[in-house]
């Protein structure tokens, strides 16, 4: 089972990036999922997370209104649409799989597959 993010790297401030995460080995069509983020020293803080049919989302306050978060469970993929970037956005970014199906928590304790990030860099 494994879940890879992709799509980060190096853009500058007030542009787009669009993150993917695909996943491999089950299906999590049936799993809420999420997009955390990390800098050095800091714990991970959510960022948006999505129940298992995309009819729910949840934002951190930090991105809503620029960020969106969507699946495609066909695909078993799972995007984030990053617009507006800020240079406070640059972070390694993780995507997970809940244990539960509803709901878009931003309580990490609740998701138990996690990939392995991707690194967004925003210049100013």
């Amino acid at each position: 089972v494994q879940l890879q993010a992709s799509g980060g790297g190096l853009v500058q401030a007030g542009e787009a990036l669009r993150l993917s995460c695909a996943a491999s080995g089950r299906t999590f069509s049936n799993n809420a999922m999420g997009w955390f983020r990390q800098t050095p020293g800091r714990e991970r803080e959510f960022v948006a997370g999505i129940s298992w049919r995309g009819g729910r989302t949840n934002y951190a306050e930090s991105v809503k209104g620029r960020f969106t978060v969507s699946r495609d469970n066909a695909k078993n993929t799972m995007y984030l649409y990053m617009n507006q970037v800020k240079p406070e956005d640059t972070a390694v970014y993780y995507c997970a799989a809940s244990r539960y199906s509803s709901g878009a928590s931003f309580d990490a304790s609740q998701y138990t597959y996690w990939g392995r990030g991707t690194l967004v860099t925003v210049s100013s």
